[in-house]
């Protein structure tokens, strides 16, 4: 079992970095990193359900460090869901205040545990017969009764514990990277999206038009997010890239429609200028 288990934790890691590498202030992309957690959280469980532990270390190792790495993705990217319906849409001030009020509770639950997160901090084994062996929990050492309602074939008492610690780990530093952002925001920081190493920015010097018009032509190819990205959404994105203001995309594209020639302006010289440039290199 021990061979199925990490080739289980190994697929799951490369799935998973995909999410990892994503923006994470997508809708979009928290709920892939839910779905590939639950699916590889149920494999693991039926693994452990039609095979037997080696021995007791092995069982220990499982449910100390294996299951944990899994279901505290889960429990991250879930709570990131929640994060991201209730934060406001208002100041970078109001913004700021709710993450950090989001920190504070993170950490105030953690105050509420220190002494398992310090037994899990400093890798001590001392209990882990009690803590990681399914059916040897001592209940003098439950502090969290709802282990009680879990399923015994696929817990112990304390996985869970150790789960909510790694996850509240990945939601703080994900937090006071957003504080960061929002922090580069208020001082007028540039834009790292658009600034070369050189500190030259990446500005858009193409008519807006143009810009509208590539932005809906790779939303009806389904370059980007297989199609499924909406076009408010790119467009914002663009503006964020280019720091500019696009206006009503919606009315310029259906100027773009009403071209009575070279609809595809801007498409059609792109092809054009990259046949040119192909000649001139193979020249």
């Amino acid at each position: 079992m021990h061979k199925l288990i990490h080739i289980i934790l190994d697929n799951y890691k490369e799935e998973i970095k995909v999410v990892e590498e994503s923006n994470l202030n997508d809708f979009n992309n928290v709920e892939q990193g839910i779905s590939i957690s639950r699916q590889y959280l149920q494999k693991l469980r039926i693994c452990v359900r039609e095979n037997e532990f080696v021995d007791k270390k092995n069982e220990i190792i499982f449910f100390k460090k294996h299951k944990p790495y899994i279901y505290s993705r889960l429990k991250f990217y879930a709570k990131l869901y929640n994060f991201l319906i209730n934060r406001p849409a208002g100041t970078i001030k109001s913004q700021q205040e709710f993450i950090d009020s989001e920190i504070n509770r993170l950490q105030e639950s953690n105050r509420r545990n220190i002494d398992f997160i310090k037994y899990y901090r400093e890798d001590s084994e001392l209990l882990d017969e009690f803590y990681f062996l399914r059916g040897n929990d001592k209940i003098s050492l439950v502090s969290n009764t709802s282990h009680f309602y879990t399923d015994a074939e696929f817990s112990t008492s304390h996985d869970n514990a150790i789960a909510k610690i790694m996850a509240y780990d990945l939601l703080i530093s994900h937090y006071v990277e957003e504080l960061s952002n929002l922090r580069d925001l208020s001082y007028g920081i540039p834009n790292k999206l658009n600034t070369l190493s050189n500190g030259e920015r990446l500005g858009w010097t193409a008519s807006k038009t143009d810009l509208i018009e590539l932005i809906y032509a790779l939303q009806a190819s389904g370059a980007i997010k297989s199609g499924t990205a909406g076009i408010k959404e790119m467009a914002s994105a663009c503006e964020d890239i280019f720091e500019l203001n696009l206006g009503n995309v919606y009315r310029t594209f259906l100027e773009i429609r009403e071209r009575k020639i070279d609809q595809t302006k801007f498409i059609d010289r792109l092809k054009a200028t990259l046949l040119r440039r192909m000649e001139e290199t193979d020249g």
